[in-house]
């Protein structure tokens, strides 16, 4: 049986905390011993790690409160009843209960460690469909204007990080994360890590490329000379990598600084990044990849963001659609 998890991770440079499934009975011994096939085999991101164990340390809690500390006595009774305890917590928050516990369940079956699967016919509440909020092009490029308008080498700095998340659609975490060696200016490549340490290679657009090189020359050496030497692309004013709280912060700076009305956050430039694709003409399996997807039933949410679009094409092109 795995022993477990260490209880604090460092992913780029973000601190998680994975919370540690506590007790000595056959049910927390098989949830360790999934958790430590999710770390090992599955490669899942520490975010995700942590929010399966916290999801499993409720359910491990709800079954120890009925007096259950056997995988064989878990009933499909015991398991509606804790799908029922969630009621009160927004929906995404139970589906994502729901499904950590089915999965758990699952293993526990196909692993022998059990000859029952209880959770295999409950099923997780079904999420209404949000979609992305995008912002325009000309809300993206007053947003960029806004972050490099700051004062010497933190605005460069700041228009470099704004630039690689619209220009690659990086996540922050992804962002952030960068090393100076995953920087080719030369071929104008960049090289992203997502979900499960993934690899994928980009191409930089000029505007990006541009910006970073502005960045790399002249604001990261003075950066870099304040700390203790470090290899990421972005730091902070100390010369260490920027934290993705910083990044967060920097985002909402310039959105006041444009007098952006809407809310903007680090995805809504993920967003925008493919609902431009898109609206461009680029294939959605092509976006897919840029994206770092793993199915492309994921990235389809975004071709309704164009239905606008769609819209405006059809009234301008077909002779029945004109009033």
């Amino acid at each position: 049986m795995a022993s477990g998890l260490p209880r604090i991770v460092y992913t780029g440079t973000t601190m998680v905390t994975i919370p540690k499934i506590p007790g000595n009975t056959q049910i927390s011994l098989c949830a360790r011993q999934f958790v430590h096939h999710l770390t090992v085999e599955r490669s899942l991101s520490v975010n995700t790690l942590a929010a399966y164990s916290r999801d499993l340390g409720k359910y491990l809690d709800h079954l120890s409160q009925r007096g259950i500390n056997t995988m064989g006595a878990i009933t499909r009774e015991d398991v509606a009843s804790f799908a029922e305890y969630l009621v009160g917590l927004s929906t995404s928050s139970v589906a994502r209960s729901i499904i950590s516990v089915r999965a758990f369940h699952r293993f526990a079956f196909e692993e022998g460690m059990t000859t029952q699967d209880p959770a295999a016919d409950i099923q997780p509440p079904k999420i209404p469909e949000r979609l992305p909020h995008t912002l325009t092009v000309e809300e993206v490029g007053a947003l960029i204007d806004s972050a490099g308008r700051g004062e010497g080498i933190i605005g460069l700095r700041d228009r470099a990080l704004l630039e690689v998340l619209y220009g690659t659609g990086a996540r922050i975490s992804e962002a952030v994360g960068l090393t100076m060696d995953d920087i080719d200016l030369e071929s104008r490549t960049i090289r992203l890590y997502g979900k499960g340490r993934k690899e994928r290679i980009l191409p930089l657009g000029t505007y990006a490329a541009d910006a970073i090189s502005a960045y790399a020359v002249r604001s990261r050496p003075e950066l870099a000379r304040r700390g203790s030497g470090c290899s990421e692309l972005f730091l902070n004013q100390r010369g260490r990598p920027l934290s993705r709280q910083s990044a967060w912060g920097i985002i909402q700076a310039a959105t006041s600084a444009a007098k952006l009305t809407t809310h903007v956050s680090p995805h809504s430039l993920r967003h925008s990044f493919a609902t431009h694709l898109l609206e461009g003409g680029a294939d959605v399996r092509v976006v897919q990849e840029m994206l770092g997807h793993s199915s492309v039933t994921t990235t389809q949410i975004y071709t309704h963001v164009s239905r606008e679009t769609v819209r405006e094409v059809y009234a301008g092109a077909h002779p029945r659609a004109r009033s």
